[in-house]
């Protein structure tokens, strides 16, 4: 069997770079290990977890909201197995509807482990043990990556977890230990929060989503709190041991003082590294990165072998769901002679707690560093007409702009609904529009959107209307 292109991977970089390939005219071949295709993101990851977080955002807004909308109810009770049933009839949906896009594109999926014998061949070995070979012009690595683990802390999958086990409980944890607060752990850890678990959160750095503009970091805690979640920062992790049905986790505070945390269950949550075992990397030459086992690409995403590419989480730069799509399409127009381009700075990320948190471009903090003067605005949702009636009254909306041009450098954002505005900004620094281009579009009225414009104005010369 001979192709233009072989992906091995199906996650949202693979399928998509597959999907374009087929697009484009090359004859394509997709391998996956797994007996479903969507990789991480759809089976283990973006889709599940938001499946949890709508359902129990609808749990939480019927005992804690529908009272002040003259909602009453009674007897309001969970059940978690039907949740979870749920979440996987959500899950199967979409794998499904990307076995049928191969289909449709004509795409040949071949399930078992895929390896490199050379540079052009891939030996797939099935889950009956049989073996095939194929063979590609052109080859694109998209495996993703798997959760990280703390060497001194095994997992069990039982009571020691990771968020694939966290996605698919048989219960709501009493006290959920979660250790890490980035995005993974904390969307998790409110779901259950909701539900009604005791929820602690124990973070080395000194605020929550680091990675964010530390404004959001700071409203998001406050929201988190509000919610009844607690927060351990600066503090170091050192073990957990279990027995019988409980946890106990050890670290140390900021002075050096020994604590420990005893819970029914201890999510681990402290980032992902790149899967690449069993590629057989070394029978073409390529070795990976020690820290993070990312494999190195020039500026086509090209490794170092001829016509061997790699995409999404397994190279450098932030493991999101929608950058591996992005540079999916650009590998497969690369392959086929055209001249696509990535602007990195412009991939939007986003934490899909209630608030959202989304944000685009430079970080204050990135600014001061790079000495580049700037502006602000501001604008709170409590000012927000729209966020009144709703009742999503917490968080803001904050633009940078260059002090000089005007034109919009980054954009923050927490708040109702920030994962879909949040592409109003990617668009406007897109087109390199200044905040007064923005504050001059007319924006429905009433909408969260508005936020943003306010924010524009707030930028340009203090011009807010609504506060």
């Amino acid at each position: 069997m001979q192709y233009d292109v072989i992906v091995i991977g199906s996650g949202p970089g693979g399928y998509v770079a597959a999907i374009r390939c087929a697009q484009l005219g090359l004859k394509t071949a997709i391998v996956e290990k797994y007996n479903t295709l969507g990789g991480t993101c759809l089976n283990v990851g973006c889709i599940p977890s938001k499946a949890l977080l709508d359902s129990s955002e609808h749990y939480h807004n019927a005992a804690h909201a529908f009272k002040t909308h003259g909602i009453n109810l009674k007897d309001l009770s969970i059940d978690f197995g039907q949740m979870i049933k749920r979440k996987q009839e959500v899950v199967d949906a979409n794998t499904s509807g990307i076995s049928y896009l191969m289909k449709k594109n004509k795409i040949d999926t071949h399930f078992g482990v895929g390896s490199f014998k050379d540079k052009n061949t891939i030996t797939v070995k099935k889950n009956d043990g049989t073996v095939i070979e194929i063979t590609g012009k052109n080859v694109i690595i998209a495996t993703g990556s798997k959760p990280s683990a703390l060497p001194f802390l095994p997992i069990d999958k039982k009571r020691i977890i990771t968020s694939t086990e966290a996605l698919s409980l048989s219960e709501v944890p009493k006290h959920l230990v979660l250790i890490g607060g980035g995005v993974i752990g904390l969307e998790l850890g409110s779901v259950y929060a909701r539900l009604g678990a005791k929820v602690s959160v124990i973070e080395f750095m000194d605020g929550i989503i680091p990675t964010m503009d530390k404004g959001l970091g700071r409203e998001l805690q406050k929201v988190l709190t509000k919610l009844g979640m607690e927060f351990y920062l600066g503090h170091k992790v050192t073990g957990a041991a279990v027995k019988g049905k409980e946890v106990t986790v050890s670290f140390d505070t900021p002075k050096g003082e020994k604590k420990e945390l005893k819970g029914d269950y201890c999510l681990v949550a402290v980032g992902r590294i790149a899967y690449t075992d069993g590629l057989g990397l070394e029978n073409i030459g390529i070795t990976v990165e020690e820290r993070g086992r990312k494999i190195t690409v020039d500026e086509h995403l090209e490794t170092k072998v001829k016509g061997v590419y790699a995409i999404g989480d397994v190279i450098k730069g932030a493991m999101l769901a929608h950058k591996a799509e992005d540079e999916g399409t650009l590998v497969a127009e690369i392959i086929a002679g055209q001249k696509p381009h990535i602007d990195y700075n412009l991939i939007p990320g986003v934490v899909y707690t209630w608030p959202e948190v989304a944000a685009v471009g430079q970080t204050e903090e990135q600014l001061k560093a790079a000495g580049v003067k700037y502006k602000t605005g501001s604008f709170p949702f409590k000012a927000s007409g729209r966020a009144r009636a709703s009742g999503d009254l917490d968080g803001f909306v904050k633009v940078l702009a260059d002090a000089t041009t005007d034109e919009i450098l980054g954009v923050h954002m927490i708040g109702p609904r920030a994962a879909d505005m949040i592409a109003e900004a990617v668009v406007a620094m897109e087109y390199r529009a200044s905040a007064e281009d923005i504050s001059r579009m007319s924006h429905a009225h009433p909408t969260y959107t508005e936020a943003m414009r306010e924010a524009c104005l707030a930028a340009t010369e203090n011009r807010a209307i609504h506060i």
